[in-house]
Order: C-alpha cells, then structure tokens, then sequence
C-alpha cells in the first residue's frame, strides 16, 4: 500500500489537533505505521491551523509532512482555509469542506473583503469537492458543537 495523506485545516479551537490524533490513534489501532505533524503558529488568536496525518501498511512512513501536491484527502473545517491549502491537494484528490465562514481580523476590520465564490474556486481544480453546511446539520440534529462529526 502507498502512503495516504491526510491534511486536516481549520482555525485555532476548531479541533483540528484533536482530530488529527483521533484520525493517528485509528490508523495505529488498525496496524498502520503513523506520522502525525501539525503547525498552528497563531491559532489562540483565530488563526490557521494546519495537521497532517500520513498512514502506510507496509510501515515506510518516513516522514510526516505533506508537500505541495501530495494531500490525498483535504478535511477544512472552514472555508476560506480550503481555499488556502487547496494548492496541497493532488490532482484527483478529495476535498472535504465545512461551508461555515470564521471573519479573520483583516476582514472584520474592514481591510479586506472576505472572498467570494470559493465553493466553485474549489471545483474548479482537479479535484473531488464535498461542500457541507457542518453548522446547519449539527444544529438540526440538536448540536452545534458536533460540526466536526458531521464534517
């Protein structure tokens, strides 16, 4: 089996690390050698938080970091970070977005605009994109803090 990469984005207390080790704790409990990485520089403060997660059988994960181009599966817990690591995703790859919009600083004061029509920026690659209301469906299933099950 070739390595899979996983690349699991949000914004700082989205549980994006959290995820990433339960997604890590799986692999191992199934036999596959694991390679968890994460960088969150600003998170506390709303900013991007980014984790990989690299799973082989034939235990030859060497390292665990994902270039540009090699993400199998992109999992964003927020829009606007889909749009961000997109670049990381392979040609054919999957990308599994929440639809919800968090304002960074530049936007909610007013230097900049939150951009528009990412959904069909997304599509537009060659990739595979699944849009998901996460917030609606957790709120309609009676709660909201379950966004990232949904996802």
């Amino acid at each position: 089996m070739e390595t899979k990469n996983i690349m699991i984005v949000g914004v700082g207390g989205q549980g994006t690390l959290l995820t990433s080790r339960i997604l890590g704790g799986l692999a191992i409990a199934g036999g596959y050698d694991v390679k968890l990485s994460e960088v969150h520089g600003m998170a506390q403060r709303g900013g991007s938080v980014v984790t990989y997660v690299r799973y082989s059988e034939d235990g030859k994960v060497a390292s665990p970091v994902i270039c540009k181009g090699e993400a199998d599966y992109l999992i964003s817990f927020e829009l606007l970070e889909a749009a961000r690591w997109i670049p990381f995703v392979k040609i054919g790859g999957t990308v599994v977005t929440n639809t919800q919009k968090i304002l960074p600083m530049p936007v909610i004061t007013g230097q900049m605009e939150y951009p528009e029509n990412i959904v069909d920026k997304l599509e537009s690659k060659d990739v595979n994109v699944c849009a998901v209301d996460a917030l609606s469906i957790a709120r309609e299933l009676g709660n909201e803090k379950a966004v990232n099950v949904v996802l």
